[in-house]
């Protein structure tokens, strides 16, 4: 009989797994073997941090990420095929969204192994709940492109659609381009458009800020240089 595969979310920052994770979802992690992770040594530090009923070096961990071959997915089911349940971690907040382990997800859905989502952080929904801005109507856009042209254009689009249908566009960045990207939105979209800014989620410096693009040219620039962000836009 397969295993369950478990997908662990991990602290959006650097603050125990106690101040955001469930009691019970912790108790689910503790007894947990095999480990299916974007990176080793982060992997290590929450687990240590969570408490395993193992000593860390004893747990089996296989690293998923955006290097991992498409051919090698098929090794990483091999636990759970034969019994083990495995927890799947990303490197923040929720496993399987805008993160490589959707893969495995999605091959395990294909084989009948259960799959348990558990409770914990989701940058994208915290600064949806906090934005004020339609929650009945959104879509994650991802990474947009890195191109200015292209980014642009991009934007643009996503403003029309959000028009359209009224809909939330909800997109991120990597942190040392969200000064770029903050730039290029108000740039690129009409003066109306509300814009937030959430950066932080979760950790003491939280902040979540919406304006319309009119508002935020005549501000100071928000600090979100190299710091976690999420966009959200709404026309």
């Amino acid at each position: 009989m397969a295993g369950t595969l478990y997908l662990i979310p991990v602290p959006l920052g650097p603050t125990p797994p106690q101040d955001s994770l469930p009691a019970n979802v912790l108790a689910v992690v503790r007894p947990l073997t095999h480990f299916v992770v974007e990176q080793a040594k982060t992997a290590r530090a929450f687990l240590k941090a969570a408490g395993t009923d193992m000593p860390l070096q004893e747990l089996q961990m296989d690293e998923l990420n955006e290097h991992t071959k498409p051919e090698a997915l098929d090794r990483l089911l091999a636990p759970l095929r034969e019994g083990h349940d495995v927890g799947l971690l990303s490197e923040a907040g929720c496993p399987a969204v805008a993160d490589p382990g959707a893969n495995l997800v999605a091959l395990a859905q294909q084989e009948n192994i259960r799959v348990v989502p558990l409770i914990g952080p989701s940058s994208l929904l915290l600064a949806l709940m906090a934005s004020g801005l339609n929650g009945q109507r959104f879509a994650f856009q991802g990474y947009l492109p890195t191109k200015e042209i292209d980014r642009a254009k991009t934007l643009r689009d996503l403003e029309s659609e959000s028009r359209k249908r009224q809909q939330t566009q909800i997109f991120i960045e990597t942190p040392y381009r969200n000064r770029q990207m903050f730039d290029s939105i108000l740039l690129s979209c009409q003066p109306g458009t509300r814009l937030t800014v959430a950066t932080d989620l979760t950790m003491p410096n939280e902040s979540v800020i919406t304006r319309t693009i009119m508002q935020w040219k005549k501000q100071t620039p928000p600090e979100i240089e190299r710091r976690p962000t999420v966009f959200l836009l709404l026309a």
